[in-house]
């Protein structure tokens, strides 16, 4: 038997050993496996407020596998063995998950799903160890892992980013991110960088720079909190400005609120206060000394509390004269976030100029968009410019020769998929089919009408309504897609605060285009010659061969071709719809009276006139876009008291009229 305990006893003592061989051995003995296990409760417990110096110490700990282990952590691909508190790498297979060592990459066996715990960090957690990961994306071989550690940095600055950027600045082989890291090791420097020096000179490197970005780091250093203190303030306050208690910036009432949530003086007691306090204190008809039947006026009741204070049975009541002691007796200021006064100084003048960039990029922007909106009206008008000053004709159907357009370009798209190519052949075809409407519209109805103005309007006007409704039974009544070009997508970004559409860019050369092939049709062209003839004198022009009903059909067919590509153009930003050109038929006949009838420069004058203008007025009411078209028609109005025939006067028919 003490043979057999003897072999038992040993056999135990060789598998300890071999056990402990093992275990030295195993994913426990790494360094790695050692650091975890030092932070396991923080890590198994999950939570964002403990989990911070797990998340440093990896960050930290120099080792090779830090990385690994913190993107599975934030992938949630790490576990832990619940019979050892192990951690590891799973993947599934069959009957469990195959573990592996984080620190190694060797193969650790395999566990059921009862046997591991999947370590599952929230959003929170996961948002630090984004931050945590940086430092490794920063020199990561891929510029798109550095360019999206600098995103990352970006979006959630910390202090210790800074030491991160400024090591691998200089080895940037990408001059573009290399520029990156330099501006954002600088506002990083404005932000968290201990040498005041350094800040400011951090601050005045960005010296005409109006990014978002630096604003956003610029305006914490010149924040304030309001302030009390007994007596004068504490030295070395950086104070940005004092207050007086009682003036508009801090009213009485105000600046002793703030005494007592500081604790500096007792709480004002108000009426219910005072009720309430001598109902609880009613002793043999009496109140403080005071008979009950007395307290019927705010001076008793006040007399009666003060003798419940006196006694010590209540809190004592705040007079006006206390108040104003304990206000006298305190110093209120506003102080800076920021404790060194020259940075907050540096800080300041700094965001003064940059506000002063600001509102010239401001209004920089809002010329480019006046621009843009005098190009929209341009396109609208030239055609009517054309019909109105030649012909003398109020064609109220106008804008809906610019509807038909932008019908043309949707019409076109459902047959040719490729949005370049379609707006390519919808220009042309928008030109082609409301020209002919135009010429139809001119032989059948208006040359009837000449000389006859008022039966010219309501006969147009008839015509437009004929042929929304037209619109509506064929397209309905839902807006349809114009769809403009990939390339036309976005804006051209001059800087945070300038930027304009593609598309108001491309509609801007088109509106330059058609000025030129206009000019170049009126001068240099036969048609042109024989549409200025009959313009200054048709007479004239008759007795010279000229016919000018075949002008005026030429004429008012451009004209109304002109607008069909306008459509095009508009509707690539604009709801394509039945009402299109009821939008800007109020504006085009608002463009060619102001600019000058029948002139090809007054229209564009003309159009440069209401883009800026409404757009100035939108600015001071930019909420109102309705009351600035109003108050854009009563200043037209105005003007044409003082310049009936608009900016440029037409000489022959058309000033007669």
């Amino acid at each position: 038997m003490r043979i057999l305990l003897a072999a038992l006893t040993f056999l135990c003592l060789v598998a300890t050993a071999g056990a402990q061989d093992i275990a030295a051995d195993g994913p426990a003995a790494t360094p790695l496996q050692s650091l975890l296990q030092e932070h396991r409760a923080a890590i198994e417990q999950g939570a964002r407020r403990g989990i911070g110096p797990a998340i440093e110490a990896l960050r930290d700990s120099g080792l090779p596998e830090a990385r690994l282990i913190l993107e599975k952590w934030q992938a949630r691909e790490l576990w832990l063995r619940k019979a050892d508190g192990l951690f590891f790498l799973a993947e599934p297979a069959e009957g469990g998950y195959r573990l592996t060592d984080p620190a190694t990459g060797e193969a650790a066996g395999s566990a059921t799903r009862d046997e591991v715990i999947q370590i599952r960090p929230n959003s929170g957690i996961r948002a630090v160890l984004a931050g945590a990961l940086v430092q490794f994306q920063l020199t990561d071989p891929n510029p798109a892992v550095r360019a999206a550690a600098l995103d990352a940095i970006a979006r959630r600055s910390e202090a210790g980013h800074l030491d991160a950027l400024r090591a691998v600045l200089e080895d940037e082989p990408d001059p573009r991110l290399k520029a990156r890291k330099a501006r954002l090791e600088r506002l990083l420097t404005i932000s968290f960088d201990p040498d005041p020096d350094a800040r400011i000179a951090a601050i005045e490197g960005f010296a005409g720079d109006i990014g978002v970005d630096v604003r956003a780091a610029l305006n914490p250093l010149v924040a304030t909190t309001r302030a009390v203190a007994p007596g004068e303030p504490p030295a070395g306050e950086n104070i940005a400005r004092r207050l007086s208690p009682g003036s508009e910036a801090l009213p009485r009432e105000a600046a002793y609120a703030i005494l007592v949530e500081a604790g500096l003086a007792p709480p004002r007691i108000g009426r219910p206060g005072i009720r309430a306090a001598l109902a609880a204190h009613v002793e043999g008809g009496r109140v403080g000394g005071v008979p009950v039947a007395e307290l019927n006026s705010d001076a008793a009741r006040e007399r009666a509390y003060a003798g419940l204070a006196a006694a010590g049975l209540v809190p004592a009541h705040v007079t006006e004269a206390g108040i104003d002691a304990a206000l006298a007796a305190h110093s209120f200021y506003d102080r800076y976030a920021e404790a060194d006064p020259r940075v907050t100084e540096a800080a300041s003048a700094a965001l003064s100029a940059i506000a002063l960039m600001v509102g010239g990029n401001q209004m920089a922007d809002l010329a480019l968009d006046a621009l843009s909106l005098a190009s929209i009206y341009f396109l609208a008008a030239i055609g009517l410019a054309i019909t109105f000053g030649v012909m003398r004709v109020i064609n109220m159907a106008h804008g809906e020769f610019i509807m038909m357009g932008a019908y043309t370009g949707y019409v076109v798209q459902q047959f040719i998929p490729d949005y370049t190519i379609s707006i390519l052949v919808a220009l042309p075809l928008a030109f082609a089919i409301t020209f002919g409407a135009g010429v139809a519209m001119e032989r059948l109805v208006i040359r009837w009408l000449y000389n006859r103005p008022l039966e010219t309007l309501l006969a147009t006007f008839g015509i437009s309504i004929a042929l929304q409704q037209l619109a509506k039974n064929i397209f309905g009544t839902q807006a349809r897609p114009l769809t403009s070009p990939a390339w036309l997508d976005g804006s051209l970004v001059i800087n945070d605060v300038v930027s304009i559409s593609y598309i108001r860019i491309a509609i801007f050369v088109l509106a330059l285009m058609f000025l030129g092939l206009f000019l170049f049709i009126m001068r240099r062209t036969r048609l042109g010659l024989e549409v200025r003839a009959v313009t200054q004198n048709p007479r004239m022009a008759a007795s010279m061969g000229i016919n000018p009903d075949r002008i005026n059909m030429l004429t008012f067919g451009l004209g109304s071709g002109i607008a069909g590509v306008a459509g095009v153009a508009i509707g690539l930003y604009a709801k394509v719809t039945s009402e299109l050109g009821q939008d800007y038929i109020v504006q085009s006949f608002m463009t060619v009276v102001v600019g000058g009838v029948g002139n090809i420069w007054g229209t564009l004058l003309g159009a440069t006139l209401i883009g800026f203008l409404q757009k100035g007025i939108e600015w001071f009411n930019p909420s109102n876009t309705l009351a600035a078209q109003t108050y854009m028609i009563l200043f037209i109005i105005l003007f044409i008291q003082f310049r009936p025939r608009g900016i440029i006067a037409l000489k022959g028919r058309a000033a007669g009229d």
